[in-house]
């Protein structure tokens, strides 16, 4: 995980989404594989986000054991991928799941006050 860590850094300072996509893919993967910290609902929501037209990756995001997706997209396909995860999910589990956009920020960091 470390070293993947450190190709999306790279991956993403140079902007190629789809090679960010795919270490968030792999990293899914061993994280629900590898290190047993998934869980059925998680696995749901990152297969139907991967599965979906302009999405580069998806993975769980957090302490493991549930709680949270975080999903590479196009864009212009954020709106039609929040409509369909609530809907496929629903159909799939029979629960509803919350969606949200976000931007990429600086992370955590001094800050002179």
């Amino acid at each position: 995980e470390n070293q993947r860590t450190v190709e999306a850094k790279t991956r993403l300072e140079s902007g190629n989404w789809k090679e960010v996509g795919r270490l968030m893919n792999e990293s899914h993967s061993s994280m629900r594989d590898d290190y047993e910290v998934s869980c059925e609902e998680i696995d749901i929501l990152t297969t139907l986000a991967q599965n979906f037209e302009g999405v580069y990756g998806s993975r769980l995001t957090g302490g493991g054991f549930g709680g949270c997706t975080v999903t590479l997209v196009e864009k212009n396909r954020v709106e039609l991928l929040i409509e369909y995860l609530k809907r496929e999910y629903k159909a799939s589990t029979g629960k509803d799941c919350d969606c949200f956009e976000t931007l990429p920020r600086a992370g955590a960091r001094l800050l002179d006050v």
